[in-house]
């Protein structure tokens, strides 16, 4: 039952992210660059909840001293700061962006690293319970779907034809079935190590929340309400605290 729930929850965040994206593209422009902020908006907030409500906790209470967990989860942030600068880890919404407009097979690579991780918290987290693995998934995919959406538009815009671009996107969002089958049979054996891991995979969706999403709002000011867009992020917060405090 177990291996099942982790099949579906690792594909859903990797081959559904990928398609929710692809439809995503049907829109015509003006209407992608009006629900943009509004997925962005809403995936920060689930990222938040997941690590603040869900994560972390999680990973205090497993019996780790909190400054050794918490001390994981702030070498993550530098971590993924290393990554980002290194591999254009991180996520990009521009279309004109002078890096990745010229590197498209760099940003294949660098997300494939990225759902790799995505993987792992969603195999790490199934150790611990269904729940949390369920609220790990949701803010995988809500996190997912905006950056995916930018990916195709930047290698389009490179000179990419449609069907490589989502050729692409789909090999590089398989990474996330390995990373989530080694994570759930290398960690039951290593179950010591496992707070730690809770603890970076909560720094990986902070620092992307942090460093990637809610700056994209604040490049973008003219674009949505600003309201509507702190009510939506409070809405992913509201819809993870529902999954974990709910179960």
């Amino acid at each position: 039952m177990e291996l099942a729930l982790l099949s579906f929850l690792s594909l859903a965040g990797s081959v559904l992210s990928v398609a929710a994206a692809g439809l995503f593209l049907l829109f015509p422009e003006r209407t992608r660059g009006q629900l943009l902020p509004c997925l962005i908006s809403y995936a920060t907030g689930t990222l938040l909840g997941a690590a603040f409500l869900g994560l972390l906790p999680k990973a205090l209470n497993m019996g780790g001293a909190p400054v050794t967990v918490l001390g994981a989860a702030l070498g993550g942030i530098f971590v993924f700061l290393g990554l980002e600068k290194t591999l254009l880890w991180r996520h990009c919404h521009k279309e004109d962006c002078e890096v990745h407009s010229s590197a498209g097979t760099l940003i294949v690579i660098g997300d494939a690293l990225h759902n790799f991780m995505d993987g792992v918290l969603i195999g790490s987290a199934l150790l611990v319970s269904p729940a949390l693995a369920y609220t790990s998934a949701l803010a995988v995919v809500a996190h997912e779907i905006p950056q995916e959406t930018g990916d195709f538009a930047i290698m389009l815009s490179s000179g990419w034809s449609r069907k490589k671009a989502i050729w692409g996107n789909v090999l590089s969002s398989l990474a996330t079935v390995p990373g989530a089958f080694g994570a759930y049979y290398g960690l039951a054996y290593f179950k010591p190590a496992l707070p730690y891991v809770m603890a970076v995979s909560a720094a990986s969706f902070i620092y992307i929340a942090l460093a990637d999403l809610i700056p994209a709002l604040h490049r973008r000011p003219g674009i949505g309400n600003p309201w509507g867009q702190f009510l939506l992020g409070l809405a992913g917060v509201g819809t993870i605290a529902f999954f974990v405090l709910g179960h």
